[in-house]
């Protein structure tokens, strides 16, 4: 079944068509976000916000573009702003901290926590320098920077870009040229 019949059906109360889309997108999203934001942890929390924003959100889709791109936008949008906060997630525990074990078990968390955090000098270098790219890739326009994100980032091949976007396969490349040029361009402090 096709993504604006499962979409069609959410609208009307299906779960499950929800819970198909969910299944055909998921290592999608989870790849896509990984890749932003290298934490394992931190990519499931941002793939299932994703897919529940998508859920919250679903009467703002009007089938302009696919599905698989709108729902790709939210992610990239959260992976994004998730970086920019510093990328750390903060954990609760769900039963409280009342007793003595939960308070172990929150000690541990913020312990882990802290590990996996660069050093500040090191952790405001990468900040930097992934704002710069950020903020690069966010000034491309629209048509460029997704198919830049589909092929540097999804690893799509020009036929399934060109496929997602319903465009040809030489507008794909032609649109990947020039989005890579601006970012040279753009970026030429930051590459050397």
């Amino acid at each position: 079944m096709d993504d604006a019949a499962l979409v069609e059906r959410f609208r009307k109360g299906d779960m499950q068509a929800f819970g198909l889309l969910v299944t055909k997108y998921q290592d999608r999203i989870y790849n896509l976000v990984m890749r932003l934001c290298p934490q394992a942890a931190d990519a499931e929390e941002l793939a299932q916000e994703a897919f529940l924003k998508a859920m919250e959100r679903i009467a703002q889709f009007r089938g302009q573009s696919q599905f698989y791109t709108w729902l790709f936008r939210i992610a990239a949008n959260l992976a994004i702003s998730h970086r920019r906060r510093g990328g750390r997630l903060k954990f609760q525990s769900l039963t409280g901290s009342d007793d003595f074990e939960n308070t172990q078990a929150e000690a541990l968390t913020a312990a882990l926590a802290e590990k996996r955090c660069p050093s500040p000098v090191a952790a405001a270098i990468s900040s930097e320098s992934a704002a710069q790219v950020e903020q690069a890739v966010a000034d491309l326009d629209e048509e460029f920077r997704a198919v830049l994100v589909l092929r540097d980032v999804e690893e799509m091949d020009y036929s399934q870009i060109a496929e997602v976007l319903d465009v040809p396969v030489g507008t794909v490349k032609s649109r990947l040229h020039r989005a890579r040029t601006v970012l040279r361009q753009n970026l030429g402090d930051l590459l050397g």
